[in-house]
This record gives C-alpha cells, structure tokens and sequence, in this order.
C-alpha cells in the first residue's frame, strides 16, 4: 500500500513545529545551514496545513512563493510575507546540494526566523 500524506492540517503544524525547534537548536549550534534547511520546512509545513484548512487540495511542491499565492486568497494580508518565501524558498535545495552559492549567513536565517514566527501566528 503506497504511502499517503496527512489531509489534516493539525499534522502538518505538529510536523512544521519539529522543524521550526530544529531551526532555533541549529542556530545556537552554529549549524546555519541545517537551520536554512528546517527553516524553509517549517514554512513550508505551516503553509500547507493553512491551506489544508481552508480546503486546498494537497499538491507535491517546495516552492513558498507558489503556497503563498493560494493562502493570500483566503487571507489577502499574509501578502506581506512574500519576500519572506521568496529569500527561504531556495534553502531547500541549495542547502542539500553541492551547488556553487555561498552559504547563508547566520544573521539572514536569524531575521527570516523572526518573520517567519510572524507568518505562522497568522495562520495557526
């Protein structure tokens, strides 16, 4: 039997507040890429549940630009977090393959976490 993601958005929030704890123990840790990781999931994982909650059928993708699109039809201030999505959207993959960009800087992922905080008191 294949493998089904949760429709639910409580699961999708309890999963999105794992990563955004990551990102918090990764930055005291100095590992800034690994915050960068968790950070972009965290983000993602809360906007998926937001949709999910408003009745979004669930669609395989990493991009926060193109979830942001979806949720600010429901909720058209979330619109204020565009830059937001837009700088974290490459951490998913910038951070997990050798690609020639330098790294994140520790105090970006700081500042994109503070936003992020932000974003996901909107939607939870």
């Amino acid at each position: 039997m294949p493998v089904r993601e949760s429709r639910y958005s409580e699961d999708w929030f309890k999963k999105a507040k794992k990563d955004l704890e990551r990102v918090s123990r990764r930055l005291k840790g100095k590992d800034i890429e690994d915050a960068a990781i968790h950070l972009q999931q965290a983000l993602e994982k809360y906007l998926k549940g937001y949709l999910l909650s408003k009745g979004w059928k669930l669609k395989p993708t990493h991009d926060l630009e193109d979830l942001l699109d979806e949720a600010v039809k429901s909720e058209p201030t979330l619109e204020q977090f565009r830059d937001l999505c837009l700088e974290v959207t490459p951490y998913y993959m910038e951070e997990r393959y050798p690609f020639f960009i330098e790294e994140p800087l520790a105090e970006d992922i700081k500042h994109y976490f503070k936003l992020a905080k932000k974003l996901i008191k909107r939607m939870v």
